[in-house]
C-alpha cells in the first residue's frame, strides 16, 4: 500500500465515521431516554434524503442545498416527534414495552419507505452536493464536499453535547434517562421530553441521510445499511456516555474503510460483526464506559 493509498483509505474512513457518528448518537439517544431501539431509524435517514433532494435539486424545486438541510432537518424533527406520539406513546406504561416498540417501529419503517417509493419512485438519485471540486495537501487529497460534510458532522455534535450537558432543557432529558420517575416527582414533563428526545434523534438521522444522498445514490431502502452500522457502533461503543458511540463510529468507519480495500466489501459486514461480538464477549456494556442509563 502506497503512502496515497493509505491517506486515502484513512480519509474515507474518517468521514464514513463522521456519518456513522449522527446516526448513531441519534439512535443512542432515544436508547437512553425510552430505553427502546427504534427500528425506523434507517428509514428516516432514507426520508431525510428524499426530503432534501425534492428541495434542493433543479430537477425539483432548486432552492439549493443549504434549503434542503434545513428541510431535512426540520422536517424529519416533525416527523421524529409524530413517531413517538402515535407509535410509543399509547404504549409506554406497557411492561413489554421493548417488544412493542420492536414492533411498531419496523411497521413505522415499512410505511415510510412505501411511501417513499410511491411518491419518488425507484429510480436511483442523487443530491447535488453544496461545495464541488477536491482539496488537495501533502499529498492528501478531498472532496470539498466531504470536508464541508466533516466539519459540519463535528459541529452539530459538539453543539449536541453542550445542549445535553449545559442547558437546563438537556440536562432534563438526562435526569428523565436516568430516572423517570424521580423526574416526574421532581415536576418535569416526562412525555414532553420523550418526544424531544424522538425530534432531535430523527433529525440528526435526516442530516446524516443527507451527507449519504450527497456521495451515494439514494433508494427508498437506503437506510437498511446504515441502521445495520449505526447499531453496531451503538452496541460497540455502548452509551455510558455521550461521546461513547462517537468515538465507536469512527473506529468503526476506520475498520470498514480498510476492510473493504484489503478483503472487500462483500466480507466487510462479517468483519464489523465479529469485532462487535468480541467487544461483548469481553466487555458487554461496550468498549467506552461503565453500565449507566444516563445520556
Amino acid at each position: 500500500m502506497t503512502l496515497d493509498t493509505l491517506l486515502f483509505v484513512i480519509t474515507g474512513g474518517i468521514v464514513i465515521g463522521a456519518i456513522y457518528a449522527l446516526m448513531a448518537t441519534g439512535l443512542a439517544v432515544v436508547w437512553t431516554t425510552l430505553g427502546i431501539f427504534n427500528f425506523a431509524h434507517g428509514a428516516f435517514i432514507a426520508v431525510g434524503a428524499y426530503l432534501a433532494w425534492q428541495v434542493s435539486s433543479s430537477e425539483a424545486t432548486g432552492l439549493g442545498y443549504l434549503a434542503g438541510v434545513f428541510a431535512a432537518i426540520a422536517g424529519l424533527f416533525v416527523i421524529g416527534v409524530v413517531f413517538q406520539l402515535v407509535l410509543v406513546r399509547p404504549f409506554e406504561r406497557q411492561d413489554n414495552l421493548v417488544l412493542l416498540s420492536v414492533i411498531t417501529t419496523l411497521a413505522g419503517a415499512t410505511i415510510l419507505e412505501n411511501l417513499l417509493q410511491v411518491i419518488w419512485g425507484v429510480r436511483a438519485k442523487q443530491i447535488e452536493p453544496g461545495v464541488v471540486g477536491e482539496f488537495s495537501m501533502v499529498g492528501l487529497t478531498m472532496s470539498k464536499n466531504e470536508i464541508v460534510l466533516l466539519l459540519v458532522a463535528v459541529i452539530i455534535l459538539a453543539l449536541l453535547g453542550t445542549f445535553l450537558s449545559r442547558s437546563t432543557l438537556g440536562r432534563s432529558m438526562r435526569a428523565v434517562a436516568q430516572n423517570r420517575v424521580a423526574s416526574q416527582l421532581m415536576g418535569l414533563d416526562v412525555p414532553k421530553l420523550y418526544a424531544l428526545s424522538f425530534g432531535l434523534s430523527a433529525a440528526l438521522a435526516g442530516l446524516a441521510g443527507v451527507f449519504i444522498g450527497s456521495i451515494r445514490f439514494m433508494s427508498p431502502t437506503m437506510g437498511t445499511d446504515p441502521l445495520m452500522k449505526a447499531l453496531v457502533v451503538v452496541i460497540f461503543g455502548g452509551v455510558a456516555r455521550f461521546t461513547s458511540p462517537i468515538y465507536a463510529a469512527f473506529i468503526v468507519g476506520m475498520v470498514e474503510a480498510f476492510s473493504a480495500y484489503f478483503i472487500g466489501l462483500y466480507w466487510t459486514p462479517a468483519v464489523l460483526f465479529a469485532m462487535m461480538i468480541g467487544v461483548l464477549v469481553i466487555k458487554p456494556e461496550g468498549l467506552f464506559g461503565k453500565y449507566s442509563k444516563s445520556v
